[in-house]
């Protein structure tokens, strides 16, 4: 049970003045995670990424773009858009005593500027801007104010992350009534700890960065982010270590094969294995045939045929008499999985079987009854698999496919479907070194490298939007070629005021063109559909297909040779190596083309630059890791390492490894966090809702 004192910050959002029936969607869209609705601590723990400086005032011509500066600004002329024509941009002219800037509203009331900034007024205007086609333009200021508001301002205003409807102001005051729900919470630091890296107390370090004395106070570098960062890696690590810990104390069971079923499957394929497969399947079998449970990462390149060395595992567990089952995060994959290996299976005699959260009724009751029989040898599945109804007859192994995108307690709730189960986790995303040694430092590594024979270099081109033309020009003359391309682009829906082609809109402007032969897929789609568009191009029916990253992994279409992914720029390295790796899969040359907006800023450019030398996807996730970290190397939110809200690769390093040895030194004192320090650190992890460790923690 969580601890009372935690009830004020785990209450629903609603409780709070200010958040009604209305707003309630709004802070939901912005804050709630993908398993449960937002949260008051949501809101606390929603930081400002900036801060407006209102003590640092400077003329455009003296200001670098994309600096958060404030400017004393004269209001020249307004440019409304068109009537009839909203969805175009509303423009005002401003200048100060060195140069002009155009700033650009979208879908705003023409009344409400006027009065804003009526022609001839002088404005204080504090935002960023950018160059486009060498003219300064700021979209969507932070703030703009006259003289007087400007005096009762605070010099230092902090800046958060926002969605259509809420303001950074709006969600500032509406922090600082949550903040009035902090409790006094137990230091679960030592205070040698505290001294040396001059922390403040965790409520401290919340206030301070929710209402900055000075701007740097809300940088990466401050003590009061550190000290966030610190206590998420240490909750982190904590639960990590007495998870693994717990399961070494359940004790293995050896799984030796007896040999026969896995020369039947090598026989069958019509490749032979590289030698770093050779190897992984090698070490998997001595797991298997141990009477140690079996703990292994399998981590390999695009296209390093990860997905036939798990078979292969698979196989030898059902030849030691047990079955196996393959989890998968999406139906596309979990059903591409199956489709693959079905023929494999049914030639060496072996019972393969789908289930999805699709299924139901009789098809569903028979396929679990013939599974709790032990009728069927491997099972693939979604997150459909460890529910509760699914019972294995005697479950040995437990592959999971693509690892990052499950909760620990997932993964553990399907290898207690069975005894002292093993588990194999799998990722197509090469994670750095020192990743793996935080994340999976006690896990035995498999790393496959090489690409199986016959992979074609893939030739990665770099081109501005505005030669669009020419793009769509190539793409006519591959289709009348019959090749097949995936156009992928980053949003469903139309944001203007990010200037990003919706998949709805470019499937129509395709189509258009090209007809019949334009297929659409995304995440939106109802299953059923997303079943059918990725069939029809898999079979050459449709041959392009307008797609958002849902194809990003493992869809595997050999035919496929050209790949357009628009808005290269608002991808991260590793997300974009991923979809690359959808091509290049047959015998046919293969081209990427990155499509980025001329005004792509330094580091964007750079990303590109790295994807356009090189298809090594270990040299790419260290470059990902180091131009910018923010935990898109392991394939998940943009903003920060797996499953953490303030921890930066690229700035925390020191604290990651810091918190492994604090957390591994005192489990070995307090393995059951019974003394007055171990009391402390449970509320952290409930803190930071890593309850499941609790749990082990009473079960140990």
């Amino acid at each position: 049970m969580r601890p009372p004192l935690l009830n004020p910050l785990f209450a629903p959002l609603e409780s709070l003045s200010g958040i009604g029936p209305k707003m309630l969607p709004l802070y939901q869209k912005l804050l709630a995670p993908p398993d449960r609705p937002a949260c008051v601590l949501d809101l606390l723990f929603h930081l400002p990424f900036t801060a407006i400086d209102r003590s640092r005032r400077a003329l455009l011509a003296d200001t670098e773009p994309d600096t958060l500066t404030t400017f004393y600004l004269r209001i020249l002329r307004h440019s409304p858009p068109p009537a009839g024509r909203r969805r175009l941009p509303y423009r005002i002219v401003c200048e100060d005593d060195s140069g002009d800037v155009e700033l650009v509203f979208f879908n705003s009331q023409r009344l409400r500027l006027d009065q804003t900034m009526p022609v001839g007024s002088m404005r204080y205007v504090s935002g960023r801007f950018t160059l486009y086609d060498g003219a300064r333009q700021m979209v969507h200021p932070d703030r703009i104010m006259d003289e007087a508001s400007f005096a009762k301002s605070p010099l230092i205003e902090p800046v958060y992350g926002q969605t259509a409807g809420l303001s950074s102001r709006i969600i500032h005051k509406i922090i600082a009534a949550a903040l009035t729900r902090l409790p006094a919470l137990p230091e679960w630091h030592e205070p040698s700890v505290l001294r040396q890296e001059k922390f403040p107390a965790f409520s401290d370090a919340l206030n301070a960065l929710h209402h900055p004395q000075q701007a740097h106070e809300v940088t990466q570098a401050s003590a009061e982010r550190l000290r966030l960062a610190y206590d998420e890696l240490l909750a982190g690590q904590l639960a990590l270590l007495l998870m693994r810990s717990h399961m070494k104390r359940e004790s293995g069971m050896a799984r030796k094969p007896n040999g026969r079923l896995l020369p039947l499957v090598l026989e069958k394929l019509p490749y032979e294995l590289t030698q770093a497969q050779k190897q992984a399947v090698a070490d998997i079998s001595a797991d298997l045939s141990s009477s140690e449970r079996m703990l292994r990462l399998l981590q390999g390149d695009v296209g390093s045929g990860k997905t036939i060395v798990a078979f292969l595992a698979m196989v030898q567990t059902v030849d030691a008499g047990f079955q196996s089952a393959l989890m998968a995060p999406t139906e596309i994959l979990a059903r591409q999985h199956f489709e693959r290996l079905q023929p494999l299976a049914e030639q060496v005699g072996l019972k393969l079987a789908l289930l999805t959260g699709r299924d139901k009724g009789k098809a569903r009751k028979r396929l679990l009854e013939d599974l709790a029989a032990g009728q069927i040898d491997l099972l693939i599945g979604t997150h459909a698999l460890f529910q509760d109804d699914v019972v294995f007859h005697s479950l040995g192994l437990a592959v999971i496919d693509e690892q990052h995108r499950f909760g620990v307690h997932q993964r553990l709730a399907l290898s207690r479907k069975g005894v002292a189960v093993d588990v194999l986790v799998m990722t197509a995303t090469p994670i750095p070194r020192t990743l793996v040694l935080t994340f999976f430092g006690d896990m035995d590594v498999s790393v496959l490298r090489e690409k199986p024979a016959g992979r074609q270099k893939i030739d990665t081109r770099t081109i501005k939007l505005d030669r669009l033309d020419e793009v769509m020009a190539g793409l006519e003359r591959a289709l009348k070629s019959q090749q097949q391309i995936y156009w992928i682009c980053p949003l469903v829906e139309e944001n203007e005021e990010l200037d990003l082609t919706a998949v709805n809109t470019r499937f129509k402007i395709l189509a258009e063109r090209f007809g019949a032969d334009v297929g659409l897929l995304h995440g939106q789609m109802p299953a059923l559909e997303k079943d059918a568009a990725m069939q029809a191009f898999s079979e050459g029916k449709t041959r392009l297909l307008v797609a958002t990253t849902v194809v990003e992994v493992g869809v595997d279409v050999p035919n496929a040779s050209i790949m357009v992914i628009e808005h290269a720029e608002r991808f991260g390295l590793s997300q974009l190596h991923q979809l690359r790796g959808r091509i290049g899969r047959g015998s046919a040359q293969s081209t990427c083309l990155l499509l980025y907006a001329g005004d792509a800023g330094q580091i964007a450019r750079a990303r590109l630059e790295v994807m356009r030398q090189s298809e090594d996807g270990f040299f790419i996730a260290e470059e990902d890791l180091r131009l910018r970290g923010e935990g898109d190397v392991l394939g998940t939110r943009q903003s920060g390492m797996p499953g953490f809200r303030f921890a930066l690769a690229e700035h925390h390093a020191r604290l990651l490894s810091m918190a492994r040895d604090d957390a591994k030194l005192f489990l070995e004192k307090d393995p059951k966090l019974q003394t007055p320090r171990g009391e402390a650190l449970k509320t952290l992890l409930y803190l930071f809702e890593r309850d499941a460790a609790i749990r082990w923690v009473k079960a140990g």
